[in-house]
């Protein structure tokens, strides 16, 4: 029980901590991604879409999908990261399942090995209704100190 209780006030703080973060990536804000899920080890960003986030199909562009999935996964690294410290991405790999014929994306990382130097993640990018697996994600974080 105090272990669950812990976790609770830790939210918000965490929150916090990911959200200022995040409202400081240009790129986020071109792709009209929103933070809508923080806790330890997990992170989920989504993006609607709009025609110029789209490629020649009218489908959302790969580039988008791997932005997103990839901020995803460095966040999550970030919710488990010592205080003081910051992440990089130093390497992914995407599969990109399926076209993203939808009107939204949802990217859902998760920690998978955290690391003094290196963190793991993986990703899942799935369409509005979370049925249709779009693209999947595996990516090492880098453990960085803080550069402001």
């Amino acid at each position: 029980m105090l272990i669950f209780a812990s976790y609770k006030l830790l939210m918000p703080y965490l929150y916090d901590k990911v959200q200022s973060n995040f409202a400081r990536q240009g790129l986020m804000k071109t792709l009209h991604a929103s933070l809508d899920k923080v806790e330890p080890g997990m992170v989920e960003i989504s993006s609607t879409f709009e025609e110029s986030l789209s490629q020649q199909h009218g489908y959302f562009h790969a580039g988008v999908i791997a932005s997103i999935a990839d901020s995803a996964c460095g966040y999550a690294a970030l919710s488990v990261a010592p205080e003081g410290k910051d992440v990089l991405s130093v390497e992914f790999k995407i599969n990109l399942m399926k076209p993203a014929n939808t009107n939204k994306i949802v990217a859902t990382a998760r920690v998978i090995q955290a690391g003094k130097t290196l963190t793991i993640c993986e990703a899942t990018v799935h369409d509005a209704s979370g049925q249709k697996l779009i693209a999947k994600m595996t990516a090492t974080m880098m453990i960085v100190d803080i550069h402001e």
